[in-house]
């Protein structure tokens, strides 16, 4: 296979050469008005009837349609499954999403009225492909984040599984053996996501890879510990879900998403399956495939517990913390070294690429897997002279430690967030994290109060380009805090030259889009918005100004100039707050006083709150902690971190999920 330059971004489409079959339907088909019923059966029904009597969507999603079709007898379009087959073969980036559609169609699907070319082919492309970037072949493959791992080991157990006695051309490996490279990868990708939760936490993009990787053990998997241990961990990212959605968005903190799924919940890669699982909002078919994998699941059924605790939207208040992650410091707690390869692929679970205690390792890595000519680590790939030189000369972990706070950017160490939801609103915020550091694609907080009524800041690291970016992720993160209904979030830009980064766009701005609110007023410096009954308020410490950037016709850039910087939000709600005039008035007479780079606010729902830079979080003078939080702690589960068991219940309904016996009770 022909490495792919550093120049070369990776063309991330599917490309078609066959017509679609006669009768193959050109336009979609909506969703139901409504939700189509409260039982998965008749949610699951019109799901698959939408799918069968709409196009695939252009993506890389594409092949689950055409699999839904097939199990609802339409005429499938092969031009599909053969363009996804090429795509697999010419090991581009996120082929392994694609995989997981063709090892659904082999075991789930034999015997279905498809080309004997195209089966022939299905069974080549599996045979050759590159399962861990340990195998030969140079490629821009992204295989360490950590749904890609878990796509990559679950994809080459079940197809050493499905060709046991087969020889795998690309690693010379049986299947057999190939099962027994990947199982120790599964066993602990799981383990640490039980225990620790997930580095891409709460991803409206990454959760719906990590479910379809998850699903395809679950279904197809001959180790009944190991389906069931992924079926644990399914109902623990669904549990997530449920309690940091509002109305069928994801909209809470991120450790990654992107600029269209944080500002529009029809582009969150969750949506079709929260519409599925949960009856809440509307699946798109915009970028899902673990919606298509749920429902042709032979053996998942979600517990009824966890479609009752997303639909416990009426609850007049909701408060979740959680605890996910892990710190680099802590390595010998989670029994990983710094010397693997093994070990060096978990920290790459959390980007941990060039932190001071990894990135020897991470050198020794890119030799061995080939990936200086990786597309992905053009930025290492640029500055590979220096690096040989502090190499030789032992110093790369101090050259690691200056440049930290910019090379670090993609770490997602442990993270503590916060929740808070009513029926009208719902805030949520990564707690005091990584301050002063860049960010990739962390999206810290966001106030949602329904599908495109969402606020959030951010500090932009550059006009365009890959993430960061003027939306996406961070020239410098925030140090934010939440109590309850209020957050705040202290900017203090960091100049200094980077060797990935360095920040010259020297404010900070607020995605606030006044098309998706009903009202929006501004008073005494604060802009405060309606959306049905619920309320927001935003505060900026520096003059604001409405940006030039325009949604559906009126502006929704909120624009304060300077590299210091404090942002208040506040949210209400008609049902404690009176009308939005009466909100309006408490908000604009509160006291309110900055300092340099701190606030104190005198909140009409919480008292005085003292924030800033350094020091604690304080409440009516008492501080407030905002870290070790435990697992779970919230109306329906609380788990300590790095728990032996969690427990969800709502009502009389229950699930026990055991990790050391790998028990899985339910209670309906």
């Amino acid at each position: 296979m022909p490495a792919r330059t550093v120049s070369e971004p990776p063309d991330m489409r599917l490309h078609v050469r066959s017509a679609p079959p006669p009768g193959y339907p050109r336009e979609a088909t909506a969703w139901p008005a409504g939700s189509p019923g409260a039982d998965f059966s008749s949610r699951r029904q019109a799901f698959l009837e939408m799918c069968l009597h709409s196009p695939a969507p252009p993506n890389l999603k594409a092949p689950y349609y055409e699999l839904a079709r097939l199990a609802m007898g339409g005429a499938v379009h092969e031009g599909i499954l053969e363009a996804a087959l090429d795509y697999i073969d010419a090991r581009i980036d996120c082929a392994d999403f694609v995989v997981h559609a063709v090892l659904r169609l082999l075991y789930q699907f034999q015997g279905a009225p498809l080309s004997p070319r195209l089966w022939a082919r299905c069974r080549a492309t599996l045979l050759g492909f590159k399962y861990w970037p340990d195998e030969p072949g140079e490629d821009s493959l992204c295989t360490w984040t950590e749904n890609h791992q878990i796509l990559y080991a679950s994809a080459a157990y079940l197809a050493g599984q499905l060709y046991p006695h087969e020889t795998f051309r690309n690693s010379g490996r049986t299947g057999v053996e190939l099962m027994a490279a990947a199982r120790p990868r599964i066993v602990r990708w799981l383990d640490l996501r039980f225990r620790t939760g997930f580095s891409e936490w709460l991803s409206n993009v990454y959760y719906d890879e990590d479910l379809a990787a998850l699903l395809s053990l679950v279904d197809f998997c001959a180790d009944l510990e190991l389906a069931q241990r992924a079926a644990m961990v399914v109902d623990l990212l669904l549990f997530d879900m449920a309690v940091n959605s509002l109305q069928g968005v994801f909209g809470g903190s991120h450790g990654r998403s992107y600029e269209d799924s944080k500002k529009h919940a029809a582009c969150e890669a969750t949506a079709d399956t929260e519409a599925l699982l949960f009856g809440q909002g509307s699946p798109t078919r915009a970028d899902n495939m673990s919606a298509v994998c749920f429902a042709l699941s032979p053996r998942y059924r979600m517990p009824q517990v966890l479609y009752d605790i997303a639909n416990d939207q009426a609850r007049p208040v909701m408060i979740n913390r959680q605890r996910m992650g892990i710190r680099v410091e802590e390595a010998r707690r989670w029994g990983l070294g710094f010397e693997d390869m093994e070990d060096g692929m978990v920290w790459l679970s959390l980007e941990a690429y060039t932190h001071p205690r990894t990135i020897d390792l991470m050198v020794r890595m890119m030799d061995a897997y080939r990936w200086w000519g990786n597309w992905y680590f053009a930025p290492l790939s640029r500055q590979r002279g220096l690096i040989r030189t502090a190499g030789r000369l032992g110093l790369l972990p101090l050259v690691a430690r200056a440049f930290e706070h910019d090379i670090t950017r993609n770490l997602r160490s442990e993270v503590n967030l916060y929740t808070y939801r009513t029926p009208d609103y719902m805030l949520s915020t990564a707690q005091d994290y990584r301050p002063g550091y860049g960010g990739d694609q962390q999206h810290i907080w966001q106030a949602t109060l329904a599908a495109d009524a969402v606020c959030f800041t951010t500090h932009p690291a550059r006009r365009e380009g890959p993430t960061p970016n003027y939306w996406a992720g961070s020239g410098t993160m925030p140090r934010a805090a939440q109590v309850e209904n209020v957050v705040i979030v202290v900017y203090n830009i960091d100049t200094a030259p980077g060797l990935y980064l360095t920040n010259r766009l020297l404010f900070t701005h607020a995605w606030l889009p006044q098309a998706a609110f009903d009202e929006v007023v501004e008073r005494e410096g604060w802009i405060l918005a309606r959306k049905g009954e619920g309320y927001l308020a935003l505060r900026s410490q520096h003059p604001y100004r409405w940006g030039e950037e325009r949604w559906r016709g009126l502006p929704c850039e909120v624009v304060a100039e300077g590299k210091e910087n404090v942002w208040v939000c506040e949210l209400g709600r008609r049902a404690t707050d009176g009308d939005l005039a009466a909100f309006c008035r408490r908000i604009a007479a509160a006291p309110l006083s900055f300092t340099r780079l701190g606030v104190s606010y005198e909140s009409p729902a919480q008292g005085r709150l003292e924030f800033g830079w350094r020091g604690p979080l304080r409440q009516r003078g008492v501080a407030i902690s905002l870290k070790d939080y435990p697992r779970y702690d919230n109306p329906y589960a609380q788990a300590e971190f790095d728990p032996a068991e969690v427990a969800i219940a709502l009502g009389g309904r229950r699930l026990s999920l055991s990790w050391a016996d790998a028990r899985r009770e339910i209670v309906e």
